[in-house]
């Protein structure tokens, strides 16, 4: 069985999360990748007991200052994953746990897409969950570059969330 190791910090004065439950909800969508996916994932094939994690809540000016500084990207964005274990060619093990990376969310532009109707979730709290499942995703070694990767990324999500019974958040 692997433990799963998820910190949050919310550094957003706008938005007070329950981490504990963000956490709780967390650890069963990575559950389900890893018992799914892990064999299509960068955990292919290593040896592992617990996996770790970030999740850092900000506003969107930290996401621009991140975008810019490590994306080339001169804008805000919603979510930023720096996924250290996929993207890292050797792997680094240590003691038996993997760190996957951190996940960046900026929750006014969590709250400002629900507000304008620009995203799928029906609240606030539906679209975090759908981001982090994104961003898990993305720790995982997986991308979107093309439309059959998008479909893929999305299908997994949305099973990943009925783990966490999404449609009553």
């Amino acid at each position: 069985m692997t433990i799963f190791n998820i910190f949050t910090e919310n550094i957003f004065s706008g938005w007070e999360l329950d981490e504990k439950d963000v956490i709780e909800k967390t650890k069963k969508m990575l559950e389900y990748f890893v018992q799914h996916l892990a064999s299509e994932s960068c955990l292919n094939n290593q040896k592992y007991e617990s996996l770790t994690l970030d999740i850092v809540f900000c506003d969107s000016e930290k996401t621009h200052e991140l975008n810019r500084e490590y994306r080339d990207k001169d804008k805000p964005a919603d979510i930023i994953t720096f996924a250290i274990f996929a993207d890292d060619e050797t792997r680094f093990i240590f003691d038996g746990d993997i760190n996957l990376g951190e996940i960046v969310i900026a929750l006014d532009k969590v709250i400002e897409g629900v507000n304008r109707d620009i995203s799928f979730s029906k609240n606030k709290e539906q679209e975090l969950f759908f981001l982090i499942s994104h961003g898990l995703m993305h720790l995982l070694g997986f991308d979107h570059q093309d439309e059959e990767e998008y479909n893929f990324v999305i299908e997994n999500q949305r099973k990943a969330l009925e783990c966490i019974e999404y449609d009553k958040i």
